[in-house]
């Protein structure tokens, strides 16, 4: 007896799934424009310790710099307070000599900043060692560059609870360019020491603490200016923050 077999057809169904990448958005850039230069009125307090805020600018993540950094070509010891426009009042001052510059703020809730008449710089490569005595929470303190005028400069800032930001100031208004961020390359409190760099590449501004890379701004606002130092008291306590070693070096693009 013959058996016989019957093979059923096995009928395979499949489907293909597609997956769609979402198009990533350019990020959305923002141009300024320098505004005239400022009166010569110095205001050294203002009468509101919190600045008006402005459009905030974009930022980019920080990425390779093409340039290399040549020699010194500007330096100061703090042995004479010579080019330097700084404040003497009772609600504070600023004291150079001994190879340091010291901004003490008796008054609480107020600001304090001294700057350099020269250099007049675009591109370069800037560090000064901070050194904070006495300060805590909020209170600031900051290096200033590309300084033009007595109210048109960016803002390198440092809180005494551990925080970096960047600001530029033209005339009355503040540009926000880097808000208030927690950063690990801040030491809270004081006494501490940190030094603060500046690589700056005509509208490319990239910063450092520490050695540390911060962030890259890029910004078309201010082309041309020198330096400072600021601090500021957040709250009721005094403010004594102190600078050394400033050094300024050529930045030459690849």
């Amino acid at each position: 007896m013959k058996k016989s077999w019957i093979i059923l057809p096995i009928i395979l169904l499949s489907a293909c799934l597609s997956v769609s990448t979402p198009e990533l958005l350019p990020t959305p850039t923002s141009t300024l424009t320098a505004l005239p230069s400022p009166t010569s009125t110095i205001e050294w307090f203002p009468s509101s310790p919190t600045p008006e805020q402005l459009p905030t600018i974009a930022v980019t993540p920080t990425q390779e710099f093409m340039s290399e950094i040549g020699e010194i070509i500007f330096q100061d010891e703090f042995l004479s307070s010579d080019g330097w426009t700084v404040p003497q009042t009772d609600r504070g001052q600023i004291n150079i000599t001994n190879g340091e510059i010291v901004i003490i703020i008796n008054e609480p809730k107020s600001l304090l900043l001294g700057t350099l008449e020269r250099p007049d710089l675009q591109d370069f490569y800037a560090e000064i060692t901070a050194n904070p005595v006495l300060c805590t929470g909020r209170d600031e303190y900051g290096f200033l560059f590309r300084v033009f005028g007595r109210n048109q400069y960016y803002r390198f800032a440092l809180s005494c609870d551990g925080e970096v930001k960047m600001d530029k100031i033209v005339g009355a208004g503040t540009f926000v360019l880097y808000p208030w961020t927690r950063s690990a390359s801040v030491p809270p409190g004081a006494p501490s020491v940190s030094k603060l760099e500046v690589l700056a590449l005509r509208d490319e501004i990239r910063v450092f603490i520490n050695g540390d890379p911060q962030f890259t701004i890029i910004d078309q606002g201010l082309s041309l200016g020198s330096f400072g130092v600021y601090a500021r008291s957040a709250g009721e306590t005094a403010v004594t923050i102190s600078f050394s070693d400033l050094i300024v070096r050529e930045v030459i693009p690849k």
